[in-house]
């Protein structure tokens, strides 16, 4: 089994998705102008008024916290170490250089999900890909292909993912047994998952921010006792994405493909541009401004905060400890994270990471489980067997993945992964023409100093697809009327 599917992972990110997702992020950044580089500072200012919403969708900040939800967890803690440890450390690198084009990737496949989101029988806001690829390119084969991805991805594997990180954590910090902590997990992720969307956001949106803040705060004051070592580690990371210099320790050479592929995979894992992912939150939001482009510019945000930001924090972490020095040390994943924190703050450093990583994978679990129900219900299967099945499933993956062996697992991920971004992107690539369009409208608003509200009637070519009242002219007016009041 472990042969096969490295073989097909071979296939897909040797051949097609790493040149495609690079490519695609390169095509995007120059069209748009070096977005996520001119309008750096908007993003942050765009989060003003995120906590405002109505009721057919969850808010902008809300919609944020889901997306990293699902964004900061395994990826962050233990992707960096695997990265470090399979590709060398100039595989951080190309995480920063797949983050950087993937924010302006972001911008692209989440300003698709607001335009052409739906709603639900209950009167919610639904998107995502699989909405785009019917509504925009009239290829509903392509939604229903990449729903399936994404549901094998989303609800299943990647759910296995996040469990295996947790049980291993929690194995070295509490010599923990994996099957009750797999038998918890299901049992707290269970609550959250039948409480519905509207519950996971609200889960995420006290869960992350608290979180991520006192993660970083442990990271910099990591980089202060270790900040003479700093441009040793920069320099070290530079010259080995290159292939210029040999691993810590010189005890592992590393050539610059095995960086960059390693690099690739472990950002799009955690960051998840281009993968089709967070656009599923992005169309569940009732963003302000009310212009599609807007959540574009959060969904931004939330790559650069998963892997310039926190990312880099565990990257530091461990290449600033020295555990890499000595190469008997025969230790991976989440173990390399602990280890490394241990060795600078002492024997809580290890407890610490197990309980972050317990809290940034919980919140991707229920987080990822959301998407997988959006996509579940594009294929219509939103009767009430479906969706309670589908949380079985979700909940079961959770299970094995705190049984079973990490290589299989993270193998498996990343085939899942490789399929559903190959899908999105190609649908992206097709598309980007009408973001350009969207991008170019909401920025004109903007100097021209208004409140950027997206007129379909401007758009008539667009008015044909979209689905008829989500961007009322009247409704969208009342909107922006309201939350002027309420500023003022």
């Amino acid at each position: 089994m472990v042969e096969f599917i490295n073989y097909l992972n071979n296939v897909v990110w040797g051949s097609l998705l790493i040149y495609l997702l690079l490519g695609a992020g390169i095509y995007f950044t120059f069209r748009t102008g070096f977005i996520q580089i001119r309008h750096f500072s908007h993003m942050f200012g765009i989060l003003k008024n995120s906590n405002q919403t109505n009721k057919a969708g969850i808010s902008s900040f809300q919609a944020l916290c889901t997306s990293l939800a699902a964004r900061v967890g395994t990826g962050n803690l233990t992707g960096v170490a695997i990265a470090i440890t399979a590709g060398g450390p100039g595989a951080i690198f190309w995480m920063w250089v797949v983050a950087l084009l993937g924010m302006a990737t972001s911008f692209v496949e989440s300003t698709l999900a607001q335009l052409y989101k739906t709603k639900d029988d209950q009167g919610n806001y639904r998107g995502g890909p699989a909405y785009y690829m019917q509504k925009g390119l009239n290829l509903r084969w392509m939604g229903v292909l990449f729903s399936i991805f994404l549901i094998i991805a989303f609800g299943l594997v990647f759910n296995a993912v996040q469990a295996n990180s947790i049980a291993q954590a929690t194995a070295v910090a509490f010599d923990f047994n994996p099957l009750y902590v797999g038998i918890a997990l299901v049992i707290m992720s269970g609550i959250v998952i039948f409480g519905g969307l509207k519950s996971i956001a609200k889960v995420a949106e006290l869960v992350v921010p608290v979180m991520a803040l006192a993660y970083l705060i442990l990271a910099f004051w990591v980089v202060g006792h270790h900040v003479e070592r700093l441009p040793e580690i920069f320099t070290l990371i530079i010259r080995n994405a290159f292939g210029l210099q040999e691993a810590a320790g010189g005890a592992i050479g590393y050539g610059i493909g095995q960086a960059m592929t390693q690099g690739i995979q472990r950002g799009l894992f955690s960051n998840e541009a281009g993968m089709g992912s967070a656009p599923n939150a992005a169309a569940s939001a009732a963003p302000y401004p009310p212009h599609p482009a807007s959540q574009g510019y959060v969904q931004m945000l939330g790559v650069f905060m998963d892997t310039i930001v926190i990312c880099s924090a565990t990257a530091i972490i461990i290449l600033s400890s020295g555990v890499l020095d000595n190469p008997t040390e025969k230790v991976n994943g989440i173990e390399l994270t602990q280890l490394a924190l241990s060795s600078v703050v002492g024997g809580w450093g290890a407890t610490f990471v197990a309980v972050a990583i317990f809290f940034f994978a919980f919140t991707s679990i229920i987080a990822n489980y959301a998407y997988a129900e959006s996509n579940m219900i594009f294929l219509e299967n939103n009767h009430t067997t479906s969706l309670f099945l589908l949380r079985l499933a979700a909940l079961g993956m959770v299970m094995f993945g705190a049984l079973a062996e990490m290589p299989l697992i993270w193998k498996m991920a990343d085939l899942s992964m490789g399929l559903m971004a190959i899908t999105n992107l190609i649908a992206i690539l097709l598309l980007s023409g009408i973001a350009f369009k969207l991008a170019k409208d909401y920025n004109l608003q903007r100097k021209a100093g208004k409140i950027p509200t997206f007129d379909i009637e401007q758009h008539p070519e667009l008015k044909i697809q979209v689905e008829e009242g989500i961007w009322e002219k009247e409704q969208l007016k009342q909107w922006v009327s309201k939350k002027a009041i309420q500023e003022s």
